[in-house]
């Protein structure tokens, strides 16, 4: 059988995974062409990001993508098929500009809100569930890739889904790396035991962990800059008062593609919404302040850190970066002091 996916994908993509795994497993290529996969087609990794002249993505690098990546790392890693498609199905629930709606749900700080359907969505899949059954697999064993530590683990520790945005976002958010770079570091991974007793990715040298965290280190602050907390809390706010209307509703953030909604968003015949949303786009800056601005979109925003503290092989037991290296201590230290200020704020009022 003729599989189309990868002839789909850009070309940088596809040099993207053959890093990511030597072999491209045959058996995922059903499950990415069910309907649930698909859809993420449509949304990216970048949280409306890629709506906003604020920012300047190089490509919209999309959740289908970013999934596949997930299950290639843990699949190069484990051979597991079990695993490999947790890690697929890690975000078959994310709607429509990704963490957006858990800072629509109040959910800004852990951005886990959106995770509580994967085992709903995958039992509901009539394509899924057959191919797991022939695979002769529960939806036990795949609906929650945290049981896999390889897959997902706790911040700061190295897992499959951290590291794969964080290469990717070294390509297309902020240019830190380029292909020749990122295979260094890769082949320079391998699962070492951490001190909990607990698998973990980590690097086999000193001088690749730290210079994997200098560049990492550059787009942590960025995750949290008020420009991204701003563009996630004005869609969120957005996509809510939209919702009030019934005009995007909640099962919408799960058929549209981010386009679609944007252009709903566009043409909702509310003029406040359409025009504040026009200046969102335009936008080229955003502010901040110790104190509330009146006559503005000002908000308080406290969004999750996300950074890497990796694990570094050793004759003995693994030991983490920050402990061998001054740089490495000193940029992840510096990044958790690192924070905008109180509020933050666009020039225009919504």
């Amino acid at each position: 059988m003729k599989h189309t996916y990868l002839e789909e994908v850009r070309p940088i993509i596809r040099q993207y995974f053959e890093i990511l795994s030597d072999e491209f497993p045959e058996f995922l290529y059903e499950y990415i062409e069910t309907p649930e996969m698909k859809r993420l087609k449509g949304t990216s990794i970048g949280c409306g990001t890629d709506w906003t002249n604020l920012f300047h993505n190089k490509f919209f690098h999309t959740n289908l993508e970013h999934s596949v990546g997930v299950a290639l790392i843990v699949w190069h890693f484990t051979k597991n098929k079990k695993q490999t498609l947790a890690g697929l199905f890690h975000d078959i629930a994310t709607p429509t500009f990704k963490h957006c709606i858990d800072f629509m749900n109040g959910d800004s700080k852990n951005q886990e809100s959106t995770e509580e359907q994967t085992e709903e969505i995958i039992r509901n899949s009539k394509p899924i569930m057959a191919l797991l059954k022939r695979d002769n697999i529960t939806v036990e064993e795949v609906k929650d890739y945290h049981m896999y530590p390889i897959a997902d683990n706790d911040t700061p520790k190295l897992s499959a889904d951290r590291l794969e945005y964080t290469f990717i976002n070294g390509i297309t958010f902020k240019e830190i790396w380029d292909l020749t770079k990122i295979k260094q570091i890769y082949d320079n991974i391998e699962i070492l035991t951490n001190e909990e007793g607990i698998q973990e990715l980590g690097f086999k040298t000193k001088e690749i962990a730290e210079e994997f965290v200098e560049k990492a280190s550059q787009l942590w602050p960025l995750w949290i800059s008020k420009e991204d907390k701003l563009t996630m809390q004005f869609l969120a706010d957005v996509l809510k008062r939209l919702g009030q209307k019934q005009i995007v509703t909640k099962q919408d953030l799960y058929t549209y593609s981010e386009q679609e909604i944007i252009e709903k968003i566009q043409h909702c015949g509310d003029s406040t919404i359409e025009e504040a949303f026009q200046k969102f786009q335009q936008a080229t800056q955003v502010y901040e302040s110790d104190e509330k601005q009146e006559g503005t979109y000002c908000v308080s925003i406290e969004a999750k850190k996300r950074y890497i503290i990796p694990l570094v092989k050793s004759e003995q037991e693994a030991i983490r970066i920050d402990k061998l290296s001054t740089l490495a201590k000193t940029r992840i230290e510096n990044f958790l002091k690192w924070d905008t200020k109180k509020y933050i704020y666009f020039d225009f009022n919504f």
